[in-house]
């Protein structure tokens, strides 16, 4: 199955690249959930970043990714 990691910063204080490296590793450690796909996206303005991993089951092409 899927999974999704995320994190907030509340001190803002974190870089974009920070956010997304932190987030990265998050999304390593749960790899085994979705080998066929990832992505990371952040805001360090807000101090948001997210992360997920993909399974494909059903749609196996390109166009199936989140």
């Amino acid at each position: 199955m899927c999974g999704i990691a995320g994190l907030i910063d509340r001190s803002r204080s974190s870089t974009r690249l920070d956010l997304e490296s932190r987030a990265r590793a998050m999304s390593d450690a749960i790899a085994y959930r979705g080998p066929d796909g990832s992505g990371v996206w952040s805001d360090a303005e807000v101090g948001v970043a997210l992360a997920h991993r993909r399974l494909a089951i059903v749609d196996l092409t390109p166009t199936g990714a989140q």
